[in-house]
């Protein structure tokens, strides 16, 4: 009776042909029975990819890849994002996007082995579950790249100027005239060593470091921001409220730091991939130890944004710049520090997004342009990528911007209302249920977010464009 109805599953989430390029017939679960002879080849190359080579990682390997994903560069641009929507809105909306996403990231836990028998190891295939092979391979699997593939520009901008910053204040002499383009250069490079990883479970030292050094540098500009207010208190008056003075300017300003909020909570997009790493048997699914490793993330993820936000928005106002980190001059060693810890945080953070499109790119070249797998294919491709990635960096690196604009864009869809619409249409929950209302709640507010922020972000970028010369 269970293989029937495993085949029954299977039979409805069959590939058309034109869709060969996704990789993945869904994972059967460890427990199930070796393959057939028409299968191995499917076996091979998912045993090949770097999303599901391996599945040996532990419950805590899901907590610092969670925290790895989620604080990253958008924990330091939440000051900024308080001195666009003020006080109370500003910590209202913090607070919520952690409810609603939280709520979302435990329905993507649940859903990963939504079909008995099978795992779901990769966004776009649950989505091919719920909407069908077509619409939901069309759907899910632009917004995730998009995410992914905005994640590693940001980043690279990020790492470029964290690394400049950092150079500047321990070095001036010598480094100050030296343009940013050069350190997003460096960091391009170095990526390119990091990306010959061979999978996403290899990554566990690196994300380690990076989820380490993520909780170091909030933690630093936290306390450094206290210390900056008390004496800016003293000196002279800090003025909050809201940056800008016309309404036009209010209402966009509001709809980036909303976007910017959203980025902070990214990790959505590779949480089916981090959960696909841990292995999973009829007694021990893997949603146990990925739950656990969430809730540990979740805490630190709070304590993180609560701490940056509200301390580097009391200390600097309005004034303050859109990476605390540049609004923190003193003492010079503290915020080189910081800023160096910066840098070796995205570097993780950027493989932890990166492996996802990683796979995507092999899986095409594999089954629909029949490379072989190997490592001269993995060098090519993933150089390419991250040599793209790199030089687009170099173009545009306006932070504030980026943060809003991608964050409204796609962000919301993957961590607010994609999880929710997926979950009412598998588990097809009670209406005025809990799961029913909070799942409409939750893809409402994502929806709006989606739309309107942005024109925000957008807005911000163009204001950049005006007093930037390109690889400045």
């Amino acid at each position: 009776m269970e293989l029937e109805i495993n085949n029954e599953v299977r039979a409805e989430n069959v590939e058309p042909a034109d869709l060969t390029i996704t990789a993945t017939a869904t994972t059967t679960m460890t427990t199930t029975p070796t393959p057939p002879e028409e299968d191995k080849p499917q076996a091979q190359l998912s045993n090949w990819l770097p999303i599901t080579a391996s599945r040996k990682a532990k419950w805590w390997y899901s907590a610092f890849h969670n925290v790895t994903a989620m604080v990253g560069a958008g924990v330091l641009g939440l000051p900024f994002a308080l001195s666009q929507l003020g006080w109370a809105p500003g910590v209202v909306a913090i607070v919520m996007s952690w409810i609603i996403t939280f709520y979302s990231l435990w329905q993507l836990v649940e859903l990963h082995e939504a079909a008995p028998g099978r795992r779901f190891d990769r966004y776009h295939e649950l989505g091919m579950y719920a909407f069908g092979p077509r619409l939901g391979y069309w759907t899910i699997m632009p917004l995730q790249l998009t995410v992914q593939v905005a994640s590693t520009i940001v980043y690279t901008v990020t790492g470029g100027k964290s690394l400049k910053k950092s150079c500047d204040l321990m070095f001036p002499q010598v480094f100050n005239e030296i343009r940013q383009t050069y350190f997003i250069l460096f960091f391009t490079v170095f990526q390119l060593v990091m990306s010959q990883s061979p999978n996403f479970n290899s990554l566990k030292g690196v994300s380690l470091l990076a989820a380490i050094m993520s909780f170091a540098y909030s933690m630093v500009a936290c306390v450094a921001s206290f210390i900056k207010g008390t004496a800016e208190h003293h000196i002279h008056h800090v003025t909050y409220g809201v940056r800008s003075h016309t309404t036009a300017g209010r209402t966009f300003d509001a709809l980036n730091g909303i976007g910017t909020i959203a980025f902070a909570f990214a990790g959505h997009s590779v949480a089916l991939e981090i959960q696909a790493t841990i292995p999973s048997t009829q007694d021990t699914p893997s949603k146990i130890p990925m739950w656990r490793g969430v809730l540990v993330a979740y805490i630190i993820v709070a304590c993180c944004y609560i701490s940056v936000s509200v301390s580097g928005y009391w200390a600097f106002g309005i004034s303050v710049e859109d990476d605390v980190l540049v609004s923190l001059e003193k003492p010079n060693w503290l915020i080189a520090a910081a800023n160096f810890m910066v840098f070796l945080h995205v570097i993780g953070s950027y493989q932890v997004f990166a492996m996802p499109v990683f796979d995507t790119i092999e899986s095409a070249l594999v089954q629909k342009y029949e490379f072989k797998p190997s490592r001269t294919l993995r060098l090519v491709a993933r150089s390419s990528y991250v040599a793209l990635v790199g030089f687009v960096g170099m173009c545009i690196p306006f932070f504030g911007g980026l943060l809003g604009f991608f964050g409204g864009l796609v962000f919301a869809a993957t961590s607010y209302f994609v999880p929710c619409i997926m979950w009412l249409v598998i588990k097809r929950p009670k209406p005025w249920s809990f799961h029913w209302i909070a799942s409409w709640t939750a893809a409402t507010i994502g929806i709006m977010i989606a739309v309107l922020t942005p024109v925000g972000g957008l807005r911000q970028i163009i204001l950049s464009f005006k007093s930037y010369q390109i690889f400045s």
